[in-house]
C-alpha cells in the first residue's frame, strides 16, 4: 500500500516555462496537481490531451477558448475540461491556477511539452 506524501508549494521550485508562465506540480498515483502562475498577457496556445483537467483559478482571471467560445474564469471559479477537448488560455491579469489532471501528465514529467515553452 502506498504511503501518504506531504508537500509544500514553497519547497517546490517553480519551473520557468517562458517569460510569463511558471509551473509547479505534485504527482500522485493516479492524479497530478499543478500550480500554474501566469502573468497578464500570457497565452497557452490551443492544445488537447487525453487527460481530464479541472482548473481552479485561485487568483486573477483567465480566458479559456473552447469550441469557438470564450469562457472567463475568475478567482474562486472552476472549469472542468473533458479529455480530448481542444482549448487555449489567456491571462487577463496576473493569475494563479490549480490544475488537476487524471492521469498525470507524462509529457510534463518527461519535458515533452514544447507548446508551453514558447
Amino acid at each position: 500500500m502506498p504511503s501518504a506524501a506531504h508537500h509544500r508549494w514553497s519547497e517546490i521550485p517553480p519551473e520557468q516555462l517562458n517569460p510569463l508562465v511558471t509551473r509547479q506540480y505534485v504527482v500522485g498515483t493516479n492524479t497530478m496537481l499543478a500550480r500554474i502562475g501566469l502573468k497578464k498577457g500570457a497565452v497557452v496556445p490551443e492544445h488537447n490531451h487525453f487527460h481530464e483537467q479541472i482548473s481552479h483559478v485561485v487568483e486573477g482571471t483567465l480566458l479559456f477558448r473552447i469550441e469557438g467560445k470564450e469562457v472567463t474564469v475568475q478567482a474562486g471559479e472552476i472549469l472542468c475540461i473533458p479529455p480530448g477537448l481542444p482549448h487555449a488560455v489567456e491571462a487577463l491579469e496576473d493569475s494563479v491556477a490549480l490544475d488537476i489532471f487524471n492521469p498525470p501528465r507524462q509529457d510534463w514529467i518527461s519535458g515533452d511539452d514544447a507548446y508551453l515553452r514558447k
